[in-house]
């Protein structure tokens, strides 16, 4: 079957994520949105509709990596419908199943929507020339698949971040189910494995004295190369990425994936981190998203529940919204860099690139390229911002390229879309 993942026009309320990379490569669990959907729908020919200027990203980061899981010969990008039956797929949909669904290739035209909207979960059609620019732009010819023949949706909404830590735990279950049961690869040490039989460990990880890997309320999965300290103790369900390395006398507490890396110390709940980012030290981190080439100063630490215990509200897209959530943290967007003793009130939102170097908490809502001290807030020029991916990158043996630079060039741009001009009331 010929599927095709697409971003849609919601891509704005994914921010501050979404600027800088395509929707479905947003993280759940273990790996991305579009990981999940290529293992669950098992395409024999797959495209990828992104935004124009995304389209040199996914070529260069994201088709090396998905073409070997997927079935597909080649994947293309962008390219347009041709006669032959597609299934469209909203790429922020999130499939959980660890096995295959049903079998797609016999479904007739139809549509599923999201529940409770008129956004395309997913729509299997015949509409040569049907293009990315339509899914983007909400074209005549898009809307007229709302007039389909209705299916169930196979995947679950996703339309803001934290929807994606509302899913979170179960798709580490799902994940960690369809990693499997793998051989351990450390002998007996000077460390304690709970519930040894759910502990998925990689080639090369390395256990440091005195740590605690505990799987009794869920699995823990160690990825290749990945280091715990000594004294540290990892609970499940949790992932530790490639090379992330987790500090000594850490706590990372259940419902936590670390992407490849990272360098993370102190406590850390419930969270997301993409990759290669660090919070090396002290800190509470709970409830929250963090994107790539962040760096936490020592003591930055998230507030994630209200002294009320009411619902959460979070500045998006020129103005407030209700999470109806109880426990949020903090979304934080990629490139971002804290200060030492840096505090975030529960639902802030800190955009892309920025800088935060504030005695005070910060803002709840913190916008991209803002460079804030107790002065005030600046345009963190993106001259500045060059140099200190370029830094960055190189401590992690990564060279900086013109693809970098034109990503963070129209990642900037997409903030000024995503994230309106008028500040909240009491930033």
């Amino acid at each position: 079957m010929h599927v095709v993942i697409f971003e849609g026009s919601g891509w704005e309320s994914l921010a501050p994520l979404s600027l800088s990379r395509p929707t479905f490569t947003l993280v759940c669990g273990i790996g991305t949105l579009l990981e999940k959907q290529v293992r669950s729908l098992r395409p024999t020919r797959l495209t990828l509709w992104v935004r124009p200027r995304l389209a040199d990203y996914c070529r260069r980061h994201v088709v090396p990596s998905i073409a070997a899981q997927s079935l597909a010969s080649v994947v293309r990008i962008n390219e347009p419908l041709d006669s032959e039956p597609a299934m469209l797929v909203d790429g922020s949909a999130l499939f959980l199943g660890s096995q295959p669904t049903a079998d797609i290739n016999a479904a007739s035209p139809c549509v599923a929507l999201h529940e409770g909207t008129s956004r395309i979960c997913h729509a299997t059609v015949v509409a040569p020339g049907l293009s990315a620019n339509d899914a983007l732009e909400l074209s005549q010819r898009w809307t007229a698949l709302l007039d389909l023949p209705r299916c169930a949706p196979l995947g679950k909404p996703v339309s803001h971040i934290w929807d994606l830590l509302g899913y979170h735990e179960a798709a580490l279950l799902a994940d960690a189910a369809a990693w499997g049961r793998k051989p351990h690869t450390i002998s007996d040490g000077p460390w304690h494995l709970v519930n040894k039989d759910d502990v998925r460990i990689g080639d090369g990880a390395r256990l440091g004295a005195g740590c605690v890997i505990d799987a009794s309320n869920g699995p823990v999965v160690l990825a290749s190369g990945s280091i715990i300290g000594a004294n540290a103790v990892v609970q499940g369900p949790c992932f530790i990425g490639s090379q992330a390395e987790i500090m000594p006398v850490s706590l990372i507490r259940p419902g936590v994936s670390i992407g490849p890396g990272c360098k993370v110390g102190g406590e850390v709940s419930r969270t997301i981190v993409i990759g290669y980012s660090n919070k090396a030290h002290e800190g509470y981190l709970g409830d929250s998203y963090v994107g790539e080439w962040v760096n936490l100063g020592a003591g930055t630490t998230t507030s994630n529940l209200k002294n009320t215990y009411g619902s959460i509200g979070m500045y998006l897209g020129g103005k407030e919204t209700d999470t109806g959530r109880k426990f949020l943290g903090s979304l934080i967007g990629d490139h971002t860099k804290t200060a030492i003793g840096t505090r975030f009130m529960s639902g802030s939102y800190v955009g892309y690139c920025a800088m935060i170097a504030t005695s005070a908490h910060a803002p709840r809502f913190t916008p991209s390229l803002s460079f804030l001290t107790d002065k005030g807030s600046q345009l963190y020029r993106i001259e500045k911002a060059f140099e200190v991916a370029k830094a960055m990158f190189a401590r992690r043996n990564r060279s900086w390229t013109a693809s970098d630079e034109a990503l963070m060039r129209y990642a900037s741009e997409a903030a000024k879309a995503a994230e309106g001009i008028v500040p909240p009331p009491d930033s």
